[in-house]
Formats: structure tokens, C-alpha cells, sequence
């Protein structure tokens, strides 16, 4: 799940100042963990100690409440209830690569993957869309081929994987559904070579950048087992000792 947290910090800076170029400074002086970041390191607490998602979201949200969540979901983390409200948004996605890495089957890990978004985002398309980046990510992590990984992204969920980076860019405008940014992020990875190639290509979308980048980066790391050294520790220096605790517990216990 590292490289969902890199892709999320990395995309951080460019979210408001969107760029259409693979060429730009993958780290800055702001460059940030957001609420991808958080959300994904509840789901993997939540993973790690068998905890509830929804208990596990509100309680990592409610300690970092600055992470930059959207209006809704702000409202969740704070209600006294958890009740879902219909969301299509991309934050069901941005959040799910722990599920990739942690459970043994397909079934499992789309059934997980529908229960940690349903706890909020609960319209089909944020289900949908959280359980596609959880299987690519598992698809990538047990051996399959990007061949493979997208006719089964494409056949299970009906998203159009046959269309490449170079062709989105132009046209493509900031898009924090699931159904306007999954199958873009899936895509950057798809095109990538490597795993900083993944981010590059994400973030070059001009969208949202962070989560696109999280989504490509979790499902890169994955596939091509390894982040650059230079990216792992300028990442690791922008967050908090609770959240290096946690990865470094996940990362023991699910992909060393």
C-alpha cells in the first residue's frame, strides 16, 4: 500500500495547480500526505487489528481532520451514526489497496473491498470502483500480466481500458467520481514501464491528481514489486511516526 501513499503525496501539489506534462519535480516543499493517506492507512489498522471499517475511518478522520476531505465525507467522520450517503465518489477507491494486499481470493477481496466503501459510499459506481482497484492491485501482486488485468478490469466492471494515457489527456478535465477516475488511474498504470512511470502518467492527466496517483501507485507497487529508494524516503520523511508504524506492521505481515 506504500505506493498508494507515494502516488498520494507526489499528486498532492498538483490537485489545484493541474499540469498536462510528464515532466515535473515528483517532490516539492508543500508535497503532503491528504486524506488518501489517512484513509488508506485506516483501512489497513482496521485489516491489521480486526476492527470495523467504518469505526477505523472516523477515528483516523477525527485525529487528522486537515487532510483535505471532501465536504461529505467530512460530515461522516463527525456524525454520531455512520450512515452511508449515496456517494459515487472517488474516495472509495483512493482508500482500498490494503484490501489488495491482505486478502487470499478474488471473492474475498471483492467482498472486503464492497464493505469498506459501502460504509459510505454506497451508490453501485463507488462500490464498483473500489472493488476494481482492489482486484487490479491483487490481480497485479499474484503474478497476472497487464494483459490479464485488463480484460478482467474491463469484462467484471465494464470500464474502457482500451484507450491510452496519450489519448485522455487532451480532453480530460479534474473528476472525482469513481466512474470519471478509476479506470483513468488503472490506466496509468497499464501504460506504465516502471512505478514512477505510473505516477508520472497519472498526475500528467490534469485531474485529480493525488488520487489518481494513488490508485496508479498501488497497483504499480504491486505489479512491479519495488518503489524507488529516493521516493520511499522523501515520502516517509513527509509523515507522521503513527502512520510509519502502521505501514511498516502492514508491510511485515503482507508482502515481505
Amino acid at each position: 500500500m506504500f505506493g498508494a501513499i507515494a502516488g498520494d503525496v507526489i499528486g498532492s501539489v498538483y490537485e489545484l495547480t493541474r499540469i498536462k506534462t510528464m515532466n515535473f519535480q515528483l517532490f516539492q516543499k508543500h508535497s503532503r500526505y491528504t486524506d488518501d493517506t489517512v484513509m488508506t492507512l485506516a483501512i489497513a489498522h482496521a485489516i491489521l487489528h480486526e476492527k470495523n471499517y467504518a469505526g477505523s475511518m472516523k477515528s483516523f478522520g477525527r485525529r487528522y481532520p486537515n487532510a483535505g476531505y471532501g465536504p461529505a465525507f467530512f460530515e461522516w467522520i463527525f456524525a454520531p451514526e455512520s450512515r452511508p450517503y449515496h456517494s459515487w465518489g472517488n474516495g472509495s477507491a483512493m482508500r482500498v489497496s490494503p484490501i489488495g494486499y491482505a486478502f487470499s481470493t478474488r471473492e474475498t477481496v471483492l467482498s472486503e473491498a464492497r464493505k469498506s466503501a459501502e460504509v459510505s459510499h454506497n451508490h453501485p459506481e463507488g462500490i464498483k470502483g473500489a472493488q476494481a482497484v482492489a482486484l487490479a492491485v491483487f490481480l497485479a501482486r499474484t503474478g497476472a500480466g497487464k494483459k490479464d488485468i485488463r480484460k478482467e478490469i474491463h469484462d467484471r466492471f465494464e470500464y474502457n481500458l482500451n484507450r491510452t494515457i496519450d489519448d485522455i489527456r487532451p480532453d480530460y478535465r479534474f473528476d472525482v467520481s469513481c466512474q470519471g477516475s478509476v479506470p483513468e488511474g488503472i490506466l496509468a498504470f497499464l501504460d506504465s514501464e516502471d512505478y514512477e512511470d505510473a505516477i508520472r502518467k497519472a498526475v500528467s492527466l490534469g485531474g485529480d491528481s493525488d488520487t489518481l496517483a494513488c490508485i496508479a501507485g498501488g497497483i504499480a507497487q504491486a505489479f512491479y514489486k519495488e518503489i524507488p529508494a529516493e521516493i520511499v524516503k522523501e515520502v516517509r520523511k513527509r509523515l507522521p511516526q503513527e502512520f510509519l508504524e502502521i505501514i511498516d506492521t502492514f508491510n511485515k505481515k503482507y508482502t515481505e
